[in-house]
């Protein structure tokens, strides 16, 4: 699989779309906000002079959520500045994802958005090309490399994206590692799993630490000392990475693709071949890579459960949801087309664009049957990080 060309959302407006079917990730980023706003607050108040801000969010994707992060740190930003008793700063904002994404889509928003924020900040003249002034760009790549110029960024922020990784680790872990076999018999499945051999789970780990660590890496490159990251993720509490929180979505997908596979309508050899370009990574995980690369502190590190349809969860509350079976499988069609804008793009070159309709109608029957007898949640790591030095 070439993450680089498959890993984008399903593109446009359409009923499959990502602009249609990502309310999960917009709830993700209002349960950032907070440590976003707190992170903000720091920033200004330790650079009181500075008269221009560069600011990076990346795995921006498409659809109304690439512009919600950056409306919403504009906001914050020209509602601090009043009470640090500053003028508002130009801001200098990238919208960074990879070359697939659909660019389009945002470049399309943008009149929109420029337009909010005038009407808003009246006498700002954002994007107007006068006095302080908000100036968006596009910048596609990986974020597993560098993007920006040294010392360019004062603030990076990115919301659900860090759990994807830079490759599919089974095919390339062992030149990491000699003690993890080439050929990772995954069988049936499409991600680690309680089946998995542990050979797998170590070659998933091992990229996550790689990828993360480059991360960090060019970030410490990108970012001003004193620089801050608001980054908020798919991750997990528990040191096992086949607790249900952190795959078992994958779990169903196999599920789905497997009841295919026995009625010969896909063919049972594809399936052991993929292998899903994800990582949900521990606490643990995470400080361990944050340390070994020493360029950032970490100010915040929490990890909030939401259940699979974005909703929020009471760090009390686990008991089991009631809900009718028909208030089931309508969660289970809702979570269906959120993944399924998502996943898509990565399933069609291996099993057929013809079959997706017949798979994710299958996954929305899997998922509501399980809504209907638990509560499914996902846990999600929000990181503030600050550059050292």
């Amino acid at each position: 699989m070439e993450v680089m060309r498959v890993l984008h959302m399903n593109k446009g407006n359409g009923e499959t779309s990502y602009a249609k079917n990502s309310t999960a990730q917009s709830n993700i980023i209002s349960l950032g906000r907070r440590v976003m706003d707190e992170a903000l607050k720091k920033l200004m108040m330790s650079n009181s002079e500075i008269s221009s801000i560069g600011i990076a969010d990346l795995g921006c994707s498409s659809g109304p959520n690439s512009l919600l992060s950056i409306s919403n740190i504009v906001d914050t930003i020209h509602n601090l500045c009043p009470d640090l008793d500053r003028p508002v700063p130009e801001l200098r904002v990238s919208l960074n994802d990879l070359p697939s994404n659909d660019f389009n889509y945002i470049c399309a928003s943008l009149p929109e958005f420029y337009d909010r924020v005038n009407n808003n900040k009246e006498g700002l003249g954002f994007g107007r090309g006068g006095g302080e002034s908000c100036f968006v760009s596009a910048v596609p790549g990986s974020f597993y490399g560098r993007l920006f110029p040294r010392r360019s960024l004062h603030f990076v922020h990115s919301s659900s994206s860090l759990h994807w990784l830079s490759q599919v680790p089974c095919r390339e872990a062992e030149k990491e590692d000699r003690t993890i076999k080439a050929d990772l018999e995954n069988m049936g499945k499409i991600y680690i799993s309680k089946t998995s051999p542990k050979s797998a789970h170590k070659a998933y780990a091992l990229q996550f630490q790689t990828d993360f660590l480059v991360f960090l890496r060019s970030r410490s490159e990108e970012l001003v000392p004193g620089g801050r990251m608001v980054l908020s993720f798919l991750g997990r509490r528990s040191l096992d990475p086949t607790t249900e929180e952190s795959c078992y979505q994958w779990e169903l997908l196999a599920q789905a693709l497997m009841s295919m596979a026995k009625e010969g309508i896909i063919e049972e050899e594809k399936i052991d071949a993929f292998n899903a370009p994800y990582y949900a990574a521990s606490s643990e995980e995470l400080k361990m890579v944050i340390e070994k690369e020493g360029s950032f502190s970490i100010d915040r590190l929490e990890i909030s459960p939401i259940d699979w349809e974005g909703g929020s969860i009471s760090e009390e509350s686990y008991d089991l949801v009631i809900r009718s079976k028909p208030e089931a499988l309508a969660s289970g069609r809702r979570v269906s087309n959120t993944i399924r804008a998502v996943v898509e793009p990565m399933l069609e070159p291996t099993f057929g664009e013809n079959v997706m309709d017949e798979l994710f109608e299958r996954y929305a029957k899997i998922v509501g049957e399980y809504f209907y007898v638990s509560s499914p949640r996902y846990a999600i790591v929000i990181l503030s990080l600050v550059r050292t030095g």
